[in-house]
């Protein structure tokens, strides 16, 4: 059985494009949010050309993964994850009023359940987070973190105010422990 870090680790090869750590596991979502898609001939075809699209952003031809990307979502339609990978390169171009599209249709299609929606979710918070919109992406990063992401849920951590305080107040004691400052504490 692999450890979550060997897990981590191929699922950063085989999933390039998803933030550092990001690891959703099917076993890692509740049952009743997991994938409902249907496989189909053309679904298991989608994601040969997904596979493919990934491989060419992984290699530098975003252009190219776009065209394949649209390939698989012409073939297979339904299929939220062809979305989501789509919004991934129109993101790498800084297309993103495109990406956002492709993401709020992946989470349509997905009905907000399972991998492709917790890829989504991140993606969108991650966007909202750097367009400022703090509020918004917390929103995202929740549902994620609901779906599984562990990152989401670093994310969150991160974004706690209150959290944050804490680690201020926590720096500034240690650091007046280590000048000598707080003798006798």
């Amino acid at each position: 059985m692999a450890s979550a870090n060997d897990r981590a680790i191929l699922n950063s090869i085989f999933n390039p494009l998803l933030p550092v750590g990001e690891c959703v596991y099917e076993d890692n979502i509740p049952k009743e949010l997991r994938d409902t898609e249907e496989v189909t001939p053309e679904s298991e075809e989608a994601k040969v050309l997904e596979i493919k699209g990934v491989r060419l952003a992984e290699a530098g031809d975003v252009e190219a993964a776009l065209n394949t990307f649209a390939k698989a979502m012409e073939m297979a339609p339904h299929r939220a994850s062809s979305y989501n990978n789509r919004a991934q390169a129109l993101r790498l171009l800084g297309k993103i009023p495109e990406a956002m599209a492709d993401l709020d249709m992946a989470l349509e299609l997905s009905q907000g359940k399972g991998r492709a929606a917790c890829q989504a979710f991140t993606q969108r918070a991650m966007v909202h987070r750097l367009r400022g919109d703090d509020d918004k992406a917390r929103l995202d990063f929740q549902e994620a973190a609901n779906l599984g992401s562990e990152f989401a849920k670093a994310q969150l951590v991160q974004m706690n105010p209150y959290a944050a305080l804490c680690n201020k107040m926590l720096h500034d004691v240690f650091s007046k422990l280590q000048r000598g400052e707080c003798a006798g504490v």
